[in-house]
């Protein structure tokens, strides 16, 4: 199974997980675990998702995700392949 990494930054409205979820579903994407939190009017929310079979290039998933945060919902998203997140993320 191969995976990524969603993380989802900004400032707290109505609808950003629903918006979150349909983009990925509509492209079959399965999530696999996901924590959000809000603290101060500031959501922040993580996403382990199943990347193995994804019906878009992985780069145009990750464009998407992070368009879609820009246009439609005023958060910051990225998306990122799972060892890279660790890489980055390692002591």
């Amino acid at each position: 199974m191969r995976r990524a990494i969603v993380t989802v930054v900004g400032r707290d409205t109505i609808g950003i997980i629903a918006a979150v979820c349909t983009y990925l579903a509509e492209r079959h994407i399965n999530i696999l675990d996901i924590s959000q939190t809000i603290v101060d009017g500031y959501f922040n929310m993580m996403m382990i998702v199943d990347v193995s079979d994804p019906e878009i290039p992985f780069g145009d998933l990750a464009d998407g995700l992070a368009a879609l945060g820009r246009d439609q919902i005023g958060v910051q998203i990225r998306c990122q392949r799972e060892e890279i997140f660790d890489l980055m993320h390692r002591i």
